[in-house]
């Protein structure tokens, strides 16, 4: 690493931002011994690589990922968590070059599970979870954020091509609220037992909000809820209702999911509720978007598999062909998190990559540094 010299802390925070280092946000400025106490509180060696960063494909190695964590403002405590999930994104699965130099906005939602949520820095899963105000979620996500900036090379206009970009692109991590959740934890899912703990990466836009007024006393209210649900799923301009076959998330709040598991569903069938209710026509795909011909692996095209002009009865009958946005329900990523109330949210995808915005997942380890020497990490200006 290239150890770079300033007269101050105010001048050292102006050339990290002139160097294309930062976010666009004031950082914590990284010293060397900031950087050797987050190293420190990894309990690995710094030169160890956990993985390679693409575009520029540049190795993530302990000293580099904590230097990136100390900048976010991350904790000692925080690093675990930024750990897993840089080797989370680093699996070939999950097409980490293609997402961040794509056009789309694509940005790696991070869901804390097990008890990394509260040993790590009290990773926040209720109200505002994905919004400003708490320290925990919005330190390691920037934390992954810049490392795939410095390590990965991506930069807005050059190698990073969002069009738009989207905010969870500054940070966007948050803890599922596995203790007041009907369904099991979602780590469990991924061959995790309840009693470890794991990061769940998704590709995703940013959340869109679904409203549903639950009613105790409506034996149909969980099928108005998923109808609801699958309606923002299937959004026919999104990538989703196009490309196909990429993870879709969906947080449903703790009401939400009470109405869901008042009605016997645990998250295998309501996924897989989702995935049958979550379709579009191939008339309304063709007449909102002729960019993108419908994978014919699940559906029918709209246009080029259509019978000759002339056969109305068969012309009508592909038109009203019912197009899934996806056919395996185990893409659809659905936990509980965030405050009681009317809304839950969906994240659509870009549902490209060699490996279609695969999920991909990594175990926080836990209790691996010897006890951090909080005096000296603050004698020398760690973050405290």
């Amino acid at each position: 690493m290239t150890l770079l010299e300033a007269g101050s802390e105010a001048d050292a925070l102006e050339q990290l931002h002139a160097l294309g280092l930062t976010d666009g946000l004031p950082v914590v400025v990284p010293t060397p011994q900031r950087v050797a106490a987050m190293v420190l509180a990894t309990g690995l060696d710094a030169d160890l690589e956990l993985g390679v960063m693409g575009p520029a494909h540049g190795v993530a190695s302990v000293e580099k990922v904590a230097t990136a964590a100390v900048m976010a403002g991350c904790l000692p405590d925080h690093v675990p968590v930024v750990v897993a999930a840089v080797r989370a994104v680093c699996k070939p699965e999950f097409d980490l070059t293609e997402m961040q130099s794509t056009t789309h906005c694509t940005a790696p939602l991070v869901v804390v599970c097990g008890p990394a949520r509260h040993q790590c820095g009290g990773v926040v899963s209720g109200f505002g979870a994905l919004g400003p105000g708490h320290r925990a979620n919005a330190s390691i996500g920037r934390a992954l954020r810049l490392a795939m900036t410095n390590i990965g090379g991506a930069r807005p206009g050059v190698s990073d091509m969002a069009l738009h970009g989207h905010p969870g692109k500054f940070t966007y991590c948050l803890a599922e609220d596995a203790e007041h959740s009907p369904f099991e934890p979602l780590h469990t899912g991924y061959g995790y037992g309840p009693e470890r703990s794991a990061v769940v990466v998704v590709g995703a836009e940013a959340p869109h909000s679904v409203i549903f007024a639950g009613d105790a006393d409506d034996p149909a209210s969980a099928d108005r809820l998923l109808n609801v649900l699958a309606a923002a799923l299937a959004n026919p301009g999104s990538n989703n209702a196009h490309l196909r076959h990429g993870a879709v998330t969906v947080i449903v709040n703790p009401d939400h999911a009470t109405v869901l598991a008042r009605a016997g569903l645990n998250r295998e069938d309501v996924q897989a509720e989702l995935a049958a209710r979550s379709v579009n026509t191939a008339a309304t795909l063709a007449h909102v978007s002729s960019a993108f011909a419908v994978d014919p692996e699940a559906g029918r095209a709209a246009d080029r598999d259509r019978p000759a002009a002339g056969d109305a009865a068969e012309d009508e009958h592909a038109a009203d062909e019912l197009v899934p946005i996806l056919t395996d329900p185990s893409k659809i990523v659905l936990f509980q998190a965030g405050g009681s109330g009317l809304y839950s949210m969906v994240m659509p995808s870009w549902c490209a990559g060699p490996h279609r915005n695969s999920v991909v997942h990594a175990e926080i380890e836990l209790n691996q540094a010897c006890e951090v020497p909080w005096a000296d990490a603050a004698r020398a200006g760690a973050p405290a």
